[in-house]
């Protein structure tokens, strides 16, 4: 009856460590916070990886595909299914240097 009547709250031991019962609480609650931010950024950068992830995948693939395409073979094919009128050089290639 004693606690559920209030009076336990005044007296002398709560009176006297009323300070530092709100400061454990604030910590608390601080610590309650810091825990939940935490969780929700690893939560996000474990996201960002798996994004970071399929990028470089596609990144390759995407490579991978230009570089087949840009293949001398492939570019004549590609001329010649297309109708183009233009011919391989015959020359060598030389370098032009300025003075």
């Amino acid at each position: 009856m004693h606690v559920l009547s209030g009076t336990i709250l005044t007296e002398d031991f709560f009176v006297k460590n009323f300070r530092f019962i709100i400061i454990v609480f604030c910590i608390a609650a601080l610590y309650i916070s810091n825990r939940y931010s935490c969780i929700s950024k690893l939560a996000e950068i474990e996201s960002l990886k798996a994004d970071l992830k399929d990028a470089k995948y596609e990144s390759q693939t995407i490579s991978s595909e230009l570089t087949s395409i840009s293949r001398q073979t492939q570019v004549k094919s590609l001329i010649e299914k297309n109708g183009l009128d233009l011919k391989m050089s015959t020359q060598p290639l030389y370098k032009v240097e300025q003075k």
